[in-house]
C-alpha cells in the first residue's frame, strides 16, 4: 500500500509548525533539531500526518505552484475556522462556494505560500 503525505517547506519551522497547529489542531512531533532550530516536524491531525521542513534542511528550489494540499474537513464549523485563519494572513484564490457535490470548497494560499484546497462534504 502506498500513502502520499503532504511535505511543506517553510522558513522558521519552529514558529510555523505552531501556526499550523493553531489553525488545524493536532499534535506536533519535533523530528530533528539543530541547536534551538527545528529542521523537521510532523503535525498529526485526526489520523492524518503533514510533514514540515525548514528551508535550511530542505533547500527548496522555487519552481512554481505545481502542488496543492487538498484538505477534507469533517465539519462546516471547522471548515469556516480554517478558511478564516488561512485567509487572515494569506490570499483567497477562490472564495467559499457551494460545490456540485453538496458541500463547500475554497482555495486559499496561506502566509507561507502554501496553497490549500479546502473541502467540506455534507452527508
Amino acid at each position: 500500500m502506498m500513502i502520499a503525505v503532504p511535505f511543506i517547506v517553510v522558513e522558521n519551522c519552529k514558529e510555523e509548525i505552531h501556526y499550523y497547529q493553531r489553525v488545524l489542531g493536532g499534535e506536533v512531533t519535533i523530528l530533528r533539531k539543530q541547536g534551538e532550530e527545528v529542521l523537521n516536524a510532523d503535525l498529526e491531525v485526526e489520523g492524518a500526518v503533514i510533514k514540515f521542513a525548514d528551508t535550511r534542511a530542505a533547500k527548496p528550489a522555487l519552481k512554481g505552484d505545481y502542488v496543492r494540499v487538498f484538505l477534507k474537513i469533517e465539519t462546516e464549523h471547522a471548515f469556516g475556522g480554517i478558511y478564516d485563519a488561512f485567509s487572515a494572513e494569506g490570499i483567497v484564490n477562490t472564495a467559499v462556494y457551494e460545490a456540485p457535490f453538496n458541500g463547500l470548497l475554497a482555495i486559499v494560499t496561506d502566509r507561507n505560500g502554501v496553497c490549500w484546497v479546502l473541502s467540506y462534504y455534507r452527508t
